[in-house]
């Protein structure tokens, strides 16, 4: 069983410096003169075990990372927009290193003062971090263990990267007296309720662009969700497994037989899949692109005809899967309904989100599987407290759903 960060409390952190995975991997709007963070979430939901370290007069250094670089610094990827802001939003003092074990980072590292937080610079600008050869990636998480000195301690609180194998995840914690961050401890605890005996009935509902990225979970949830509800993109691999033309929607043709096996399957193992009755369907992937509602099966017979592109469940559909919501006990939800960045294409997002909070009122577990939906619940009006739970980190949500042993977990005897 892992280790928590209350553990680590109780044996004393004061005149030490403990090395802290974070998630700041959040998302920013390049358009203006400089980048901001459009949704701080992750960085909200990093602060409390940053505050319990501090307070306890930790010398706190975090590791982060933003984006995909390539293995080198690349001032697109900066951790300065996140750094920014999560210093506007802190009790303690926070600054960022120039680099990652270079330098400044050994420099600050070793005058850094107690309550105070050093975030080290994107530590994918370090092409180790994510290598798949043992000896690169230990050598790396060997660089960042010795910036904490002679009595160091290394806690995990980045749910959104454990189910990956890198240095900051995975082999650091093989070198450092290592614990389970809260925010990891709590993750780990809700998704233990969805796969152990949920309270029916389990609604899951799945979004998205592509169907191939739920493929296993849909796969492992077959026969333990009652209910299945499907939109977003991948919905359209759904009703074109049934036979319905989708027009110039989004749909993966080399999905169609495992969909098809899936419907098939669903049935026998007591898992009912809810599709869309209508579609809200455009003339062009756009803000402004004209638009009207047809019943799914008739997406062609739009305006628009072949060239019509649905971008959103339908008013009709949106109903009935918040009817299907309001009899759960259980509520899973990944990926948005449609375009929600759109106000034209963010009904069927809405609807599902709003069926959620009701839900949550009256007792059910909720659950909001991280990534673009939380962004979506954030962006159209509603606040963390309306939900159960907001993941943050909704590839390893649904790689832990799937079953799959997350490498950052094992790390820490989990």
């Amino acid at each position: 069983m892992a280790s928590s960060l209350d553990d680590l409390l109780q044996l004393g952190v004061r005149g030490r410096t403990v090395l802290v995975r974070s998630d700041l991997n959040v998302p920013l709007d390049t358009s203006g003169s400089a980048p901001r963070v459009t949704d701080d979430g992750r960085l909200k939901a990093s602060l409390p075990v940053l505050q319990k370290l501090t307070q306890e007069g930790a010398a706190v250094i975090v590791m982060a990372h933003l984006g995909r670089p390539k293995g080198a610094p690349d001032e697109r990827y900066s951790l300065k927009p996140a750094v920014d802001r999560l210093a506007d939003l802190a009790d303690f003092p926070v600054t960022l290193a120039a680099d990652t074990t270079g330098e400044d980072a050994r420099a600050q590292a070793a005058g850094l003062a107690p309550g105070s937080v050093l975030v080290l610079e994107n530590v994918r600008f370090d092409a180790r971090e994510t290598s798949k050869d043992d000896a690169e990636r230990q050598a790396f998480a060997a660089e960042l263990a010795a910036l904490t000195g002679d009595s160091g301690a290394y806690v995990n609180d980045a749910f959104g990267a454990v189910h990956r194998k890198h240095a900051s995840v995975y082999d650091i914690a093989a070198l450092l007296p290592s614990y389970q961050g809260d925010l990891v401890k709590t993750e780990v605890d809700v998704l233990q309720r969805l796969t152990g005996e949920p309270v029916a009935p389990f609604v899951v509902v799945l979004g998205g662009s592509k169907v191939s990225d739920k493929l296993a979970v849909i796969e492992n949830l077959l026969g333990t969700a009652d209910r299945i509800l499907v939109g977003g993109g991948m919905v359209f691999t759904f009703l074109a497994a049934q036979g319905h033309k989708v027009g110039a929607s989004l749909l993966e043709d080399d999905q169609l037989d495992v969909v098809r096996s899936y419907l098939e399957r669903a049935e026998k193992a007591g898992t009912e899949f809810v599709l869309p009755t209508d579609i809200v369907v455009a003339a062009k992937f756009a803000a402004d692109a004209e638009h009207e509602t047809v019943a799914a099966d008739a997406i062609e017979g739009s305006s628009f005809g072949a060239d019509g592109i649905g971008l959103d469940i339908g008013p009709a559909s949106g109903v009935a899967f918040a009817d299907s919501i309001a009899t759960a006990g259980t509520v899973f939800w990944n990926g948005p309904m449609g375009v929600f960045e759109f106000d034209a294409f963010a009904g069927g997002t809405k609807a599902v989100a709003q069926a959620l909070t009701e839900a949550t009122t009256r007792g059910a577990l909720t659950v909001v599987g991280g990534g673009d939906s939380a962004a979506a619940v954030r962006s159209l009006g509603f606040t963390d407290d309306q939900f159960g739970h907001i993941s943050t980190g909704g590839g390893a949500s649904l790689e832990y759903l799937e079953g799959k042993e997350l490498p950052g977990l094992t790390a820490l005897g989990q």
